[in-house]
């Protein structure tokens, strides 16, 4: 090989080795506007729970929870599978710069989501009092009725939502986000604080309201932001190529994605509302009246979704960016891209989930108390099911990366019949747990981690099928694993020392939560954790990078 052969090919390895970065930058970049956006977005809704909480208490949380279940699976099988689907046609699409057909596709799908809208609130309205008798907690049905609106506006909100995603642009998405969660806070809480001391019932059908006010002002951001990019628009398309693409051909690729999507997403509903229509029932036929029986149920919903859900901001937007990232590099054939894609989301996952899932477990009894201090004893009460729950968060972070991935490569199916042979384990442990006097609620939360745990090995051994799958277990998960460990320890010390030096919950809460961001971020540096490349990957990653050098913490 002569010096010329040699110098072509360094430029070619150099070329690939920057579009690579470039791939991942772009992935890690989407990923963090989601992730900040729904950062604020959980900001905000645990401004939402938490006073709603100390407001009505677990019996007002099993009203609003149980509505909100029978929405969520509603709102799954109208609209989830459509961000997804679109995003995905959009990118390959765009990937082959056949962008008329990738707009094309966006518009198909807005009209098939709006007829499965209208359906799920026909049944959401005109069925409230059904399903609320149904589920034997009869005062949930106001909040499901106040829920129906919503299902009439999110089909076109998530469909402009998968088309910008598709097109790798996070922005609108995020921005659209933090519109309607605002909008849900501030109508939301004012409606329940309007009927609160009056009816417990009418106070979690306000709350539930608020979602309809927020999904109505985030598709009018969603409609704006699409009015002003149609010079972008259209110039995409002077540029496009051109290939004969019809309706029939569009439409059955688009439930080839997004039926097999929806049945998944639908699962985890269904695992919740498994949850709402077996724990009433299991609990007060093992001696449990109903009342405390709707208190404990709403211990989950009321207590610790609001706090186990923060986490997933990050690995909901890492698994947004994953999508196209995984599609694209499948579409081209490159598969070292494609596995280069999956260690990076998995191993950002495992970054983000470690310390959540051990800082609550460690300060779960603090953080309950301190948030719900008006309901001093039923937050007591959820201590020991939020640090069960708090496993969820690594493990659904692993089960999702696989499934996103699994999507990307088009075996749609895989990853919903693996998450539903968890869920049909789920509901076995569930009701024989919470059968046992002892255990009663905890039953549901154990029955939804080993649910998790099922389908994360399940997705991992479908994908290994497929996919010459390349994980450096150590870098990925044990690296990560010691610096948490190491965080959590030095986060329970500090709680302690503050705790009987000043005697206040909330300073001891704080400032251990303060330590553990401090001790996790240097410790990443030291096990070596995060290597230079990796953290200049993340926007603003070579400030960050130097800002560790400057501390000595990084070389």
């Amino acid at each position: 090989m002569d010096k010329n052969e040699i110098s072509e090919n360094k430029e070619i390895l150099n070329e690939e080795t920057k579009s690579s970065n470039a791939s991942s930058q772009t992935m890690l970049k989407g990923a963090t506007i989601l992730a900040a956006a729904a950062l604020v977005t959980k900001v905000f809704g645990a401004v939402f729970r938490i006073p709603l909480t100390n407001m009505i208490g677990a019996e007002g949380q099993s009203y609003y929870t149980v509505a909100y279940n029978i929405y969520t699976l509603l709102f799954v099988i109208a609209t989830a599978g459509i961000p997804v689907a679109i995003s995905r046609m959009v990118s390959s699409r765009i990937a082959e710069k056949d962008y008329i057909n990738a707009h094309k596709s966006y518009k198909l799908a807005l009209k098939v989501s709006s007829v499965l809208g209208c359906l799920a609130f026909l049944i959401l309205f005109f069925g409230a009092g059904f399903i609320a008798r149904s589920y034997n907690i009869p005062g949930a049905e106001p909040s499901i009725r106040a829920l129906s609106f919503a299902m009439l506006l999110t089909p076109a909100q998530s469909s402009f939502r998968g088309y910008y995603q598709g097109r790798q642009e996070m922005l609108p998405t995020g921005l659209s986000e933090v519109v309607e969660q605002m909008i849900r806070v501030v109508v939301g809480l004012s409606l329940a604080y309007m009927f609160y001391k009056s009816s417990l019932e009418m106070a979690a059908a306000g709350a539930t309201f608020g979602a309809s006010a927020g999904v109505t002002a985030a598709l009018i951001v969603m409609i704006i932001i699409y009015l002003r990019d149609k010079s972008k628009r259209s110039a995409l398309m002077a540029d496009s190529i051109e290939r004969a693409e019809d309706d029939s051909s569009r439409l059955k690729e688009l439930l080839a994605y997004l039926i097999p999507v929806t049945i998944g997403a639908a699962v985890l509903p269904i695992m919740f509302n498994i949850d709402s229509a077996m724990v009433v029932r299991r609990l007060m036929a093992t001696g449990w009246d109903r009342v405390t029986a709707q208190k404990l149920f709403g211990l989950m919903g009321g207590y610790c979704d609001p706090i186990i859900n923060l986490p997933s901001v990050f690995t909901d937007a890492i698994c947004i960016s994953l999508m196209p990232a995984i599609t694209t590099a499948y579409t081209l054939k490159n598969k070292d891209e494609l596995n280069k894609q999956l260690r990076t989301g998995l191993k950002t996952m495992m970054i983000i989930a470690y310390p959540c899932t051990i800082g609550l477990m460690v300060l779960a009894r603090p953080i309950l108390t301190m948030l719900f201090f008006k309901q001093h004893d039923e937050a007591l009460m959820a201590v020991p099911t939020l640090q069960i729950l708090s496993l969820l968060i690594v493990m659904g972070a692993i089960m999702r990366t696989f499934a996103t991935s699994l999507q990307g490569i088009g075996h749609m199916m895989l990853p919903v019949r693996n998450l539903f042979i968890g869920v049909l384990i789920k509901a076995v442990v569930s009701y024989l747990l919470l059968g046992v006097y002892s255990i009663n609620i905890n039953g549901a939360p154990i029955g939804t981690v080993i649910a998790h745990i099922t389908a994360a090995i399940l997705n991992y051994l479908s994908l290994r099928k497929y996919v010459d799958v390349e994980i450096d277990v150590k870098t990925v998960f044990w690296k990560p694993l010691l610096s948490a460990l190491i965080m959590g320890a030095a986060t329970i010390a500090v709680y302690k020392l503050i705790f009987m030096a000043l005697g206040s919950n909330t300073v001891a809460t704080f400032a251990a939560i303060m330590a553990a961001v401090i001790v996790y971020f240097v410790t990443l540096f030291k096990t070596k954790a995060m290597t230079k490349e990796e953290v200049e990957l993340v926007p603003k990653g070579d400030v960050i990078y130097r800002l560790a050098v400057k501390l000595k913490i990084a070389e």
